[in-house]
């Protein structure tokens, strides 16, 4: 990061180290800042989009309802570099019985295949989003390489004899009351359980006890049920869940009827993502987002977007004993002073975690200390590729 502009957070200064290459088009670098309450302890990525070598991507455990480690996902994929990414269901005792899926909250997008749609956001994990924001907003590259912020909305129909069934839902761990969900075989074998409890604005509220569940293979019904159930989705087979009103419509079809299923992610910019990863913005206009979280300090992770899309900062907070973290308020003036038009923040807490590629063919190593003492299991992480 040497000669880089010198960047601040609520007027204090950054002590950075030089820039390391990690690969071609991706640097890695530290920074230290004094606060009143304590040391910031940060970690730095520059990617340049701008590099035909590089490109970005989400990691993920192969199936939305599981976790596994920062580096365990980059090494899986072979990233040079990697963060964490999107808050998820982490645990699940508002329901005593229902598994906690490990899914995330936001949408994702993996090389151009669309995975998820976001939650309601009141059934959300993590902070209290700032005014304007939503579970729909990403993080995202598109095909044009550019990074952006944008908010991808889910449209989708199941389409039978009679007419087309709205969806509501792709792929996530909460359903709006009222609607219907597809799940694919990218769902993975964990329970569609948890998807009707909670309503659109309380997550710990009842599940719903008017339910139905109906599979479709090869563009036929072929089994319903009345509750949700486990298991993988088979391959050429769509699961469709219903709560409340979505769940009388599904209890209207009958076995061998014909049923089509069509969805996709729409965003909100001219060039389809390529890659997308769910957080909330705290960085827009080159500024801090109104509304940011002032008092909860904490261990964070971000990513940022300079002027034109084509560079790209990831950064994590170092959780090691004796340091302190930022308010989110905080990290979007970080942000911005580091360069950032738009900037997101990410899951933080013990999920914070950066990894880069050691330098000796081994794979990647963590940089930051995990304020858990160990890395935890993630839904998704930010991957960076550098090939040449």
């Amino acid at each position: 990061m040497a000669g880089g502009p010198p960047a601040t957070a609520a007027g204090t200064p950054l002590s950075r180290s030089d820039a390391l290459p990690v690969a071609p088009g991706v640097t890695y670098g530290e920074f230290r800042m004094t606060l009143p309450r304590g040391v910031v302890h940060g970690h730095l990525l520059t990617v340049d989009l701008g590099d035909p070598r590089v490109s970005v991507d989400l990691l993920y455990p192969g199936v939305v309802g599981a976790r596994a480690p920062v580096s365990r996902l980059a090494a899986a994929r072979g990233a040079v570099a990697a963060v964490n990414g999107d808050f998820f269901h982490i645990t699940e005792t508002q329901h005593p019985g229902v598994a906690a899926t490990g899914a995330p909250d936001g949408p994702a997008v993996v090389s151009g295949r669309q995975l998820k749609a976001a939650v309601p956001d009141g059934q959300r994990f993590g902070p209290v989003l700032p005014p304007g924001a939503s579970t729909e907003d990403v993080l995202g590259v598109g095909y044009d390489r550019r990074a952006r912020l944008d908010r991808l909305t889910l449209h989708g129909v199941a389409l039978t004899p009679e007419g087309g069934l709205p969806l509501r839902g792709l792929n996530q761990y909460a359903l709006p009351v009222d609607g219907i969900g597809a799940y694919t075989p990218q769902w993975g074998p964990v329970s569609r359980e948890r998807a009707v409890c909670g309503t659109d604005t309380e997550r710990a509220a009842p599940c719903s006890t008017d339910t139905a569940e109906v599979t479709v293979r090869y563009g036929r019904v072929t089994a319903i049920e009345d509750t949700p159930g486990a298991g993988g989705v088979a391959a050429g087979s769509v699961v469709l869940v219903g709560r409340e009103e979505g769940a009388r419509q599904l209890r209207k079809l009958h076995l061998g009827e014909p049923l089509r299923v069509g969805y996709r992610l729409a965003g909100e910019g001219p060039v389809p993502l390529r890659f997308a990863v769910g957080g909330f913005p705290i960085v827009r206009d080159g500024r801090p987002a109104a509304g940011l979280d002032t008092v909860a300090v904490a261990v964070r992770t971000a990513a940022g977007i300079a002027p034109g899309g084509r560079v790209l900062y990831l950064l994590a907070l170092d959780g090691a004993r004796g340091q302190t973290g930022l308010t989110v308020s905080e990290l979007g003036v970080l942000m911005a002073d580091l360069g950032s038009e738009e900037a997101m923040n990410l899951d933080g807490g013990g999920s914070s975690t950066l990894v880069t590629d050691d330098g000796t063919g081994d794979g990647v190593v963590v940089r930051n200390h995990p304020s858990g003492g160990a890395e935890r299991p993630v839904a998704n992480g930010v991957g960076i590729f550098s090939f040449g």
